[in-house]
């Protein structure tokens, strides 16, 4: 820990020389400059910034690191709250900074990328790939690097997104979150180096020389009631009827409520899932609208068969997928990821919320609430999704967190 009494900005230094940067109270010319002090004193590869809209205006933040910190390079994108190594937080921010000692990065900006198609994201993703494994000192060691996506999360556009870039990748592991905005649904922002963004795909290839490995999450339980989508929206996520009923009336019957009680909270305790090559994924609800119809998160069609499913043991779920983690890589440094927004509304839901952030304190996960995660060519809702990456084999020459 590398903090002041005064300073409301908390650092966290990791073995490998991984720094962590929060708080749920400092303004934004502050965490501009917090970040600037410590790529002053460490080659930083990149910085990954998640922050708060509704505390920190992205135009701001994108000016005030340019000004204070001109050659770094750093990409970013809104919460709906963030997982700090002190806990959950609301309206804050989070930055992880990656040393240039054990890591390459380089982003490539798709703007528009709900209008851009599979092709063109694929053709784009494929030669920032060939692009960067050329920069690297070591390109035939393709086991070491992954790729880290940064998507609207209001855009609609993130399963066509995803499929087209991990085709792209040719065999690169890619994790990512959706941006939120608070819960407000109305605009994400995405930033990069000198650009801020609504509605873009910020792909980042890392190189990682240390163990890393990729993973997600759920702990869904189906129940016997089946939700056939009979009317819908595909382009807007919208359903209107499952069974042929109002799809909000057919929901809240099976969840045993009645539709003027439906919210986020039971939203996020009674998921709807489908079955995918033996495995259940989550087509989490994200509103209800007047007419009785249901948004998603995720993409829906008409003839989708769904299962309702309850929320059970997220804590002891998520410590066994920890767990299994560390049996693959060994000890881990740092665990950076993705926890959906709904997860965290359901552990409230259940008074569960300080036992599920205290296991993330204990094994050391910071990360951001989103609207949605990926996992390779996946698009998927209510995980626990992310990156663990283990510990330097060998010491480093120098404190490479230069304490104060």
């Amino acid at each position: 820990m590398n903090t002041s009494a005064t300073d409301p900005v908390s650092v966290n230094c990791y073995t490998s020389g991984i720094q962590v940067l929060w708080s749920e109270t400092a303004n934004t010319d502050q965490l501009c400059s917090r970040i600037g002090d410590i790529a002053d004193k460490q080659d930083i590869a990149i910085a990954i910034i998640w922050f708060s809209a509704s505390r920190h205006a992205p135009e701001q933040l994108v000016t005030g690191l340019r000004q204070r910190s001109p050659t770094l390079t750093f990409c970013g994108c809104s919460t709906s709250g963030e997982v700090t190594p002190d806990g959950m937080q609301e309206q804050g921010f989070i930055a992880v900074l990656l040393p240039a000692r054990w890591f390459n990065a380089q982003s490539v900006v798709m703007q528009d990328a709900a209008s851009l198609g599979m092709e063109n994201i694929a053709g784009i993703t494929a030669e920032h790939r060939k692009r960067f494994l050329d920069t690297l000192p070591h390109p035939d060691e393709t086991h070491t690097q992954f790729a880290l996506l940064l998507i609207d999360g209001l855009s609609y556009s993130e399963e066509t997104v995803t499929v087209a870039i991990d085709r792209g990748l040719d065999g690169i592991p890619l994790i990512g979150g959706s941006a939120g905005d608070d819960l407000l649904f109305e605009k994400t922002w995405q930033i990069s180096n000198d650009q801020v963004m609504s509605g873009a795909a910020i792909l980042t290839l890392i190189d990682c020389q240390l163990p890393f490995k990729l993973f997600t999450n759920n702990n869904f339980a189906p129940t016997e009631h089946k939700l056939v989508v009979t009317e819908a929206d595909p382009d807007l996520r919208r359903v209107s009827e499952f069974n042929a009923e109002p799809a909000a009336v057919a929901y809240a019957n099976a969840i045993g409520m009645s539709p003027e009680e439906l919210d986020s909270g039971s939203f996020a305790s009674y998921s709807v899932i489908v079955r995918f090559g033996g495995e259940h994924y989550s087509r989490s609800i994200q509103q209800l609208n007047e007419d009785m119809s249901l948004t998603f998160f995720c993409a829906i069609d008409n003839g989708l068969v769904m299962t309702v499913a309850r929320s059970e043991g997220m804590v002891e779920s998520s410590r066994q997928a920890i767990d299994a983690l560390e049996q693959e890589i060994g000890p881990i440094d740092l665990i950076v990821g993705f926890d959906c927004i709904y997860r965290k509304l359901d552990a409230r839901h259940r008074q569960t919320t300080h036992r599920i952030a205290e296991l993330y304190r204990e094994k050391r996960f910071v990360g951001f609430n989103t609207y949605g995660e990926q996992f390779n060519s996946m698009h998927i809702n209510q995980t626990f999704t992310g990156i663990a990456i283990g510990t330097p084999s060998e010491s480093s020459p120098e404190d490479e967190c230069h304490h104060e």
